[in-house]
């Protein structure tokens, strides 16, 4: 799987606009379908699927069965971002549900090194997450088989929360990263107001759930548009 076109050389190429990849988990969970439409036709760069498991996060969403239901819908890219752990023994049912990109967390387990490989060989894009409290070093020596790096700017496990401050932390990752085709995406708490610090230290993807659904619905969804106009605004 190659990145999109206008993703491929990250930072590198001179299409440098912010991407969005809303978070499906603050959508209607009745109507995903048309709720990923909705968002993609009013302009979602990606489609992001929280999966949880009650166990290393304390919340329970989705698994391969419901990401296999979604991937019709998405035309897009989707974007899978595992809060589960172990996360080894579930890699290859992500891969067949249709994920295009799989993020797994480094305190999820002690080989985050075969994670990354495994995910490559499945054939998607392999993504590494940090929590808050784990420092950008904790990735220095995986980054060369990384294609991207997610950065939680919440601690994980709930929509909605409040924004913690990881300028830092983003701008050594970007430091650390160099000229290696590694895309930074922030993940929670992102909006019209914290959504440009991220950008200016070197973010390249934004997840934002409640941000992009708040106020609107399937039968009003030029608000997610107008939702996700003001946070390409904000970083403009």
């Amino acid at each position: 799987m190659k990145w999109p076109r206008a993703m491929k050389a990250g930072r590198s190429m001179s299409d440098r606009r912010i991407k969005i990849a809303p978070s499906i988990l603050s959508a209607d969970f009745a109507d995903f379908g048309r709720e990923i439409r909705a968002i993609e036709e009013q302009g979602a760069d990606w489609v992001h699927v929280d999966v949880m498991d009650g166990h290393f996060v304390p919340n329970l969403t989705f698994g391969p069965m419901a990401v296999k239901a979604f991937r019709p819908h998405v035309k897009t890219l989707m974007d899978v971002h595992l809060m589960i752990a172990p996360v080894d023994p579930y890699i290859e049912a992500y891969a067949e549900a249709g994920a295009d990109i799989l993020t797994a967390h480094v305190e999820a387990g002690p080989h985050i090194h075969r994670t990354l490989q495994a995910i490559k060989s499945a054939g998607m894009k392999a993504g590494v997450a940090l929590n808050p409290g784990t420092p950008a070093e904790a990735l220095e020596h995986v980054l060369d088989l990384a294609d991207l790096v997610c950065v939680m700017t919440v601690n994980p496990g709930f929509g909605g929360q409040k924004y913690i401050d990881m300028t830092a932390k983003v701008r050594r990752l970007r430091e650390m990263i160099g000229a290696r085709d590694v895309l930074i995406e922030i993940d929670g708490g992102m909006d019209p107001k914290t959504a440009p610090g991220m950008a200016e230290a070197g973010a390249d993807v934004l997840v934002a759930g409640s941000a992009v659904f708040r106020g609107g619905s399937v039968e009003k969804p030029e608000v997610y548009g107008q939702n996700m106009r003001a946070i390409r605004a904000a970083v403009a």
